[in-house]
């Protein structure tokens, strides 16, 4: 888990949190009435709770996702750059979702049966006047069903171990809850600044582009060592030719060198060979 990963689901929660405030908005307007009668210090202390409560649920759904991907994709993510390449196209794929793509618009509409499904335990935990009936709240929170926190849970899936995909998840609800805390006011101006900027829609490019460098870039850094290493060879190549160059050289000179030698060996030897017939003929 790199912390490029953890800041990107952080800043996803994040910049997706208007979305977040339009399908949680009516359940937080719930809980805080049923807590009106309770002092301000404990009403702090039960909006913790719950929230305590709902990125609980988030770790615990990211560490299922998480083992899931290890078991089932694990024989495909030995030795090979699948896990790179998965990682990549999920970011790909959650960016062009935040984007606008209703990609994940059907997953919603199943999770919403087996949310309708948890109406009766739901109800018993009103009024959240109390900290377990606040923590039980937050946790079935975490299964409000959600497209983002769906891309989220795909990411968690090629987090290439349970506890990474937890810790994402957990990372990516801490970014939602700066929108979900504030005050109406303040959730107004916020909205209305990350809407104005298009920071979902900036945020969700930025994970099309950091996806497509996952599997891009090292893709294209293979090829350029494999045109370095066909370049030494080449430099090799020519070495050798020029070592072979240089001792056919060595061998020309050497021969250059040695005939003159050999050619007054030979003149000395005739000149001695004329200097006996001399001899004998005197002699004679």
């Amino acid at each position: 888990m790199t912390t490029a990963l953890l800041v990107a689901a952080l800043l996803m929660g994040f910049f997706g949190s208007p979305h977040c405030l339009g399908m949680c908005g009516g359940l937080v307007t719930a809980f805080g009435l049923s807590m009106k009668d309770v002092s301000p210090a404990k009403r702090r202390a039960l909006v913790a709770t719950y929230h305590l409560g709902r990125l609980t649920s988030y770790a615990l759904l990211g560490l299922v996702a998480g083992l899931i991907g290890t078991t089932l994709l694990a024989p495909l993510m030995q030795g090979n750059s699948t896990p790179r390449i998965l990682l990549g196209l999920v970011l790909v794929f959650v960016g062009v979702t935040m984007l606008g793509a209703p990609f994940l618009n059907k997953l919603e509409r199943f999770g919403m049966r087996f949310w309708q499904y948890l109406s009766p335990l739901r109800q018993k935990v009103f009024p959240l006047n109390t900290f377990p009936r606040a923590l039980t709240a937050g946790l079935l929170w975490g299964f409000l069903p959600c497209g983002l926190v769906y891309g989220a849970l795909l990411i968690a899936v090629v987090a290439h171990n349970p506890l990474n995909g937890a810790a994402l998840m957990f990372v990516f609800g801490l970014g939602t809850v700066p929108m979900l805390v504030a005050t109406h006011e303040a959730v107004g101006w916020l909205r209305d600044k990350i809407g104005r900027f298009r920071l979902r829609q900036l945020n969700g490019a930025i994970m099309v582009l950091s996806g497509l460098a996952v599997v891009a870039v090292p893709m294209m850094m293979s090829g350029m060592h494999s045109g370095h290493g066909s370049g030494q060879m080449d430099h090799s190549s020519h070495s050798a030719m020029m070592a072979d160059e240089d001792t056919a050289h060595d061998m020309n000179h050497m021969n250059h060198d040695m005939t003159p030698a050999m050619d007054n060996t030979m003149d000395h030897s005739m000149h001695d060979m004329g200097d006996d017939t001399t001899s004998m003929s005197h002699s004679q």
